[in-house]
């Protein structure tokens, strides 16, 4: 008798159904069971308030975890920058897939790069983190862009620019190349000068605690290193005490010594969204080894932050 399929739940969105069926195709192949896929919609699809106004943190993800929970899916699929920081004890993440591109994307009209927009254009994003940044550079290499708040799925972000009522829009590349448009993609911003959101580009796939041979089974998708890099950025958001609302970017490199990774980088940035004060460091150590290193990591250059006035500059501290 064939088993019965496993049931993946996912957002409605494009994009969540293309990463979703990426990682069920993944799944089928590794177990043999079938997998068929679950929609559910989270607030943060219906809202159509301000991403830090409806809480930021959490709204796309709360109706996929109380699904788990009430076993109306098996398990779901996340974008990880998108999961709060606190990982409720009934659910584990069983595997965090090997990351795709962390970096934020400029699609611009008439195949503009960044720093050729002209004066005065109109850049879209809905994310103060971006914002923050954005302006930073742009104040500090003599451009005059002006930041304009969006929300809505890629196609309605794009949207903006082919009709001209703005001139670019900053998405993040990873899901525009899941979607298969990373044709549109303008510029490629240089994580040098815009740190992307702490996990942009990597998924999370959560099932419940119970659930040990399924976790073991989805474990097998795991990749360790980009596990380590994105608990140690995530560390870093949550001793800042910021939800994913918050102007807090983070990247976590592995450095490799021809091809031996040997150590890794921890960059972190807050910022005002005007742009003008920003914090921002680094710290480079030894591969961490266990998830307590890595989360040791993500604190320490945390408080190097704080000391440095980073908690002025997010706005209202999350208590």
């Amino acid at each position: 008798m064939t088993e019965r399929a496993l049931r993946l739940g996912t957002r409605r969105s494009k994009l969540a159904m293309a990463q979703s069926g990426q990682v069920a195709q993944a799944v089928r192949q590794l177990t043999g069971r079938p997998v068929e896929l679950v929609e559910i919609t989270t607030y943060g699809d219906t809202s159509r308030e301000n991403l830090a106004q409806i809480g930021g943190t959490g709204v796309f993800v709360t109706a996929l975890r109380d699904a788990l929970l009430r076993g109306d899916v098996d398990f779901a699929v996340h974008s990880l920058k998108d999961l709060p920081t606190a990982q409720p004890e009934d659910l584990t993440l069983a595997a965090i897939p090997p990351r795709e591109d962390p970096r934020d994307a400029l699609v611009a009209r008439d195949g503009l790069t960044f720093d050729r927009l002209p004066s005065g254009a109109r850049v879209g994003t809905g994310s103060p983190r971006r914002m923050a940044q954005l302006n930073a550079y742009a104040r500090a290499h003599g451009l005059q862009i002006e930041t304009v708040p969006i929300r809505g799925n890629i196609d309605t972000r794009i949207g903006y620019v082919h009709s001209g009522e703005l001139d670019a829009v900053v998405l993040a590349a990873a899901g525009l190349n899941r979607i298969g448009r990373s044709d549109e993609v303008t510029d490629y911003l240089s994580v040098d000068f815009i740190l992307p959101a702490p996990g942009q580009g990597a998924l999370a796939i959560e099932c419940t605690a119970a659930e040990a041979d399924l976790a073991a089974a989805l474990a097998e998708l795991d990749d360790p290193h980009t596990r380590v890099a994105v608990t140690a950025e995530r560390s870093l958001l949550a001793a800042l005490e910021a939800g994913c609302s918050a102007p807090v970017g983070a990247l976590a490199d592995l450095l490799a010594d021809g091809q031996a990774v040997h150590e890794m980088r921890l960059r972190g940035v807050v910022g005002n969204t005007d742009g003008s004060a920003l914090v921002q460091l680094s710290t480079t150590g030894p591969v961490p080894q266990s998830h307590g290193d890595a989360i040791a990591l993500g604190r320490e250059l945390a408080s190097e932050m704080l000391a440095k006035g980073a908690a002025g500059l997010m706005g209202e501290r999350a208590l």
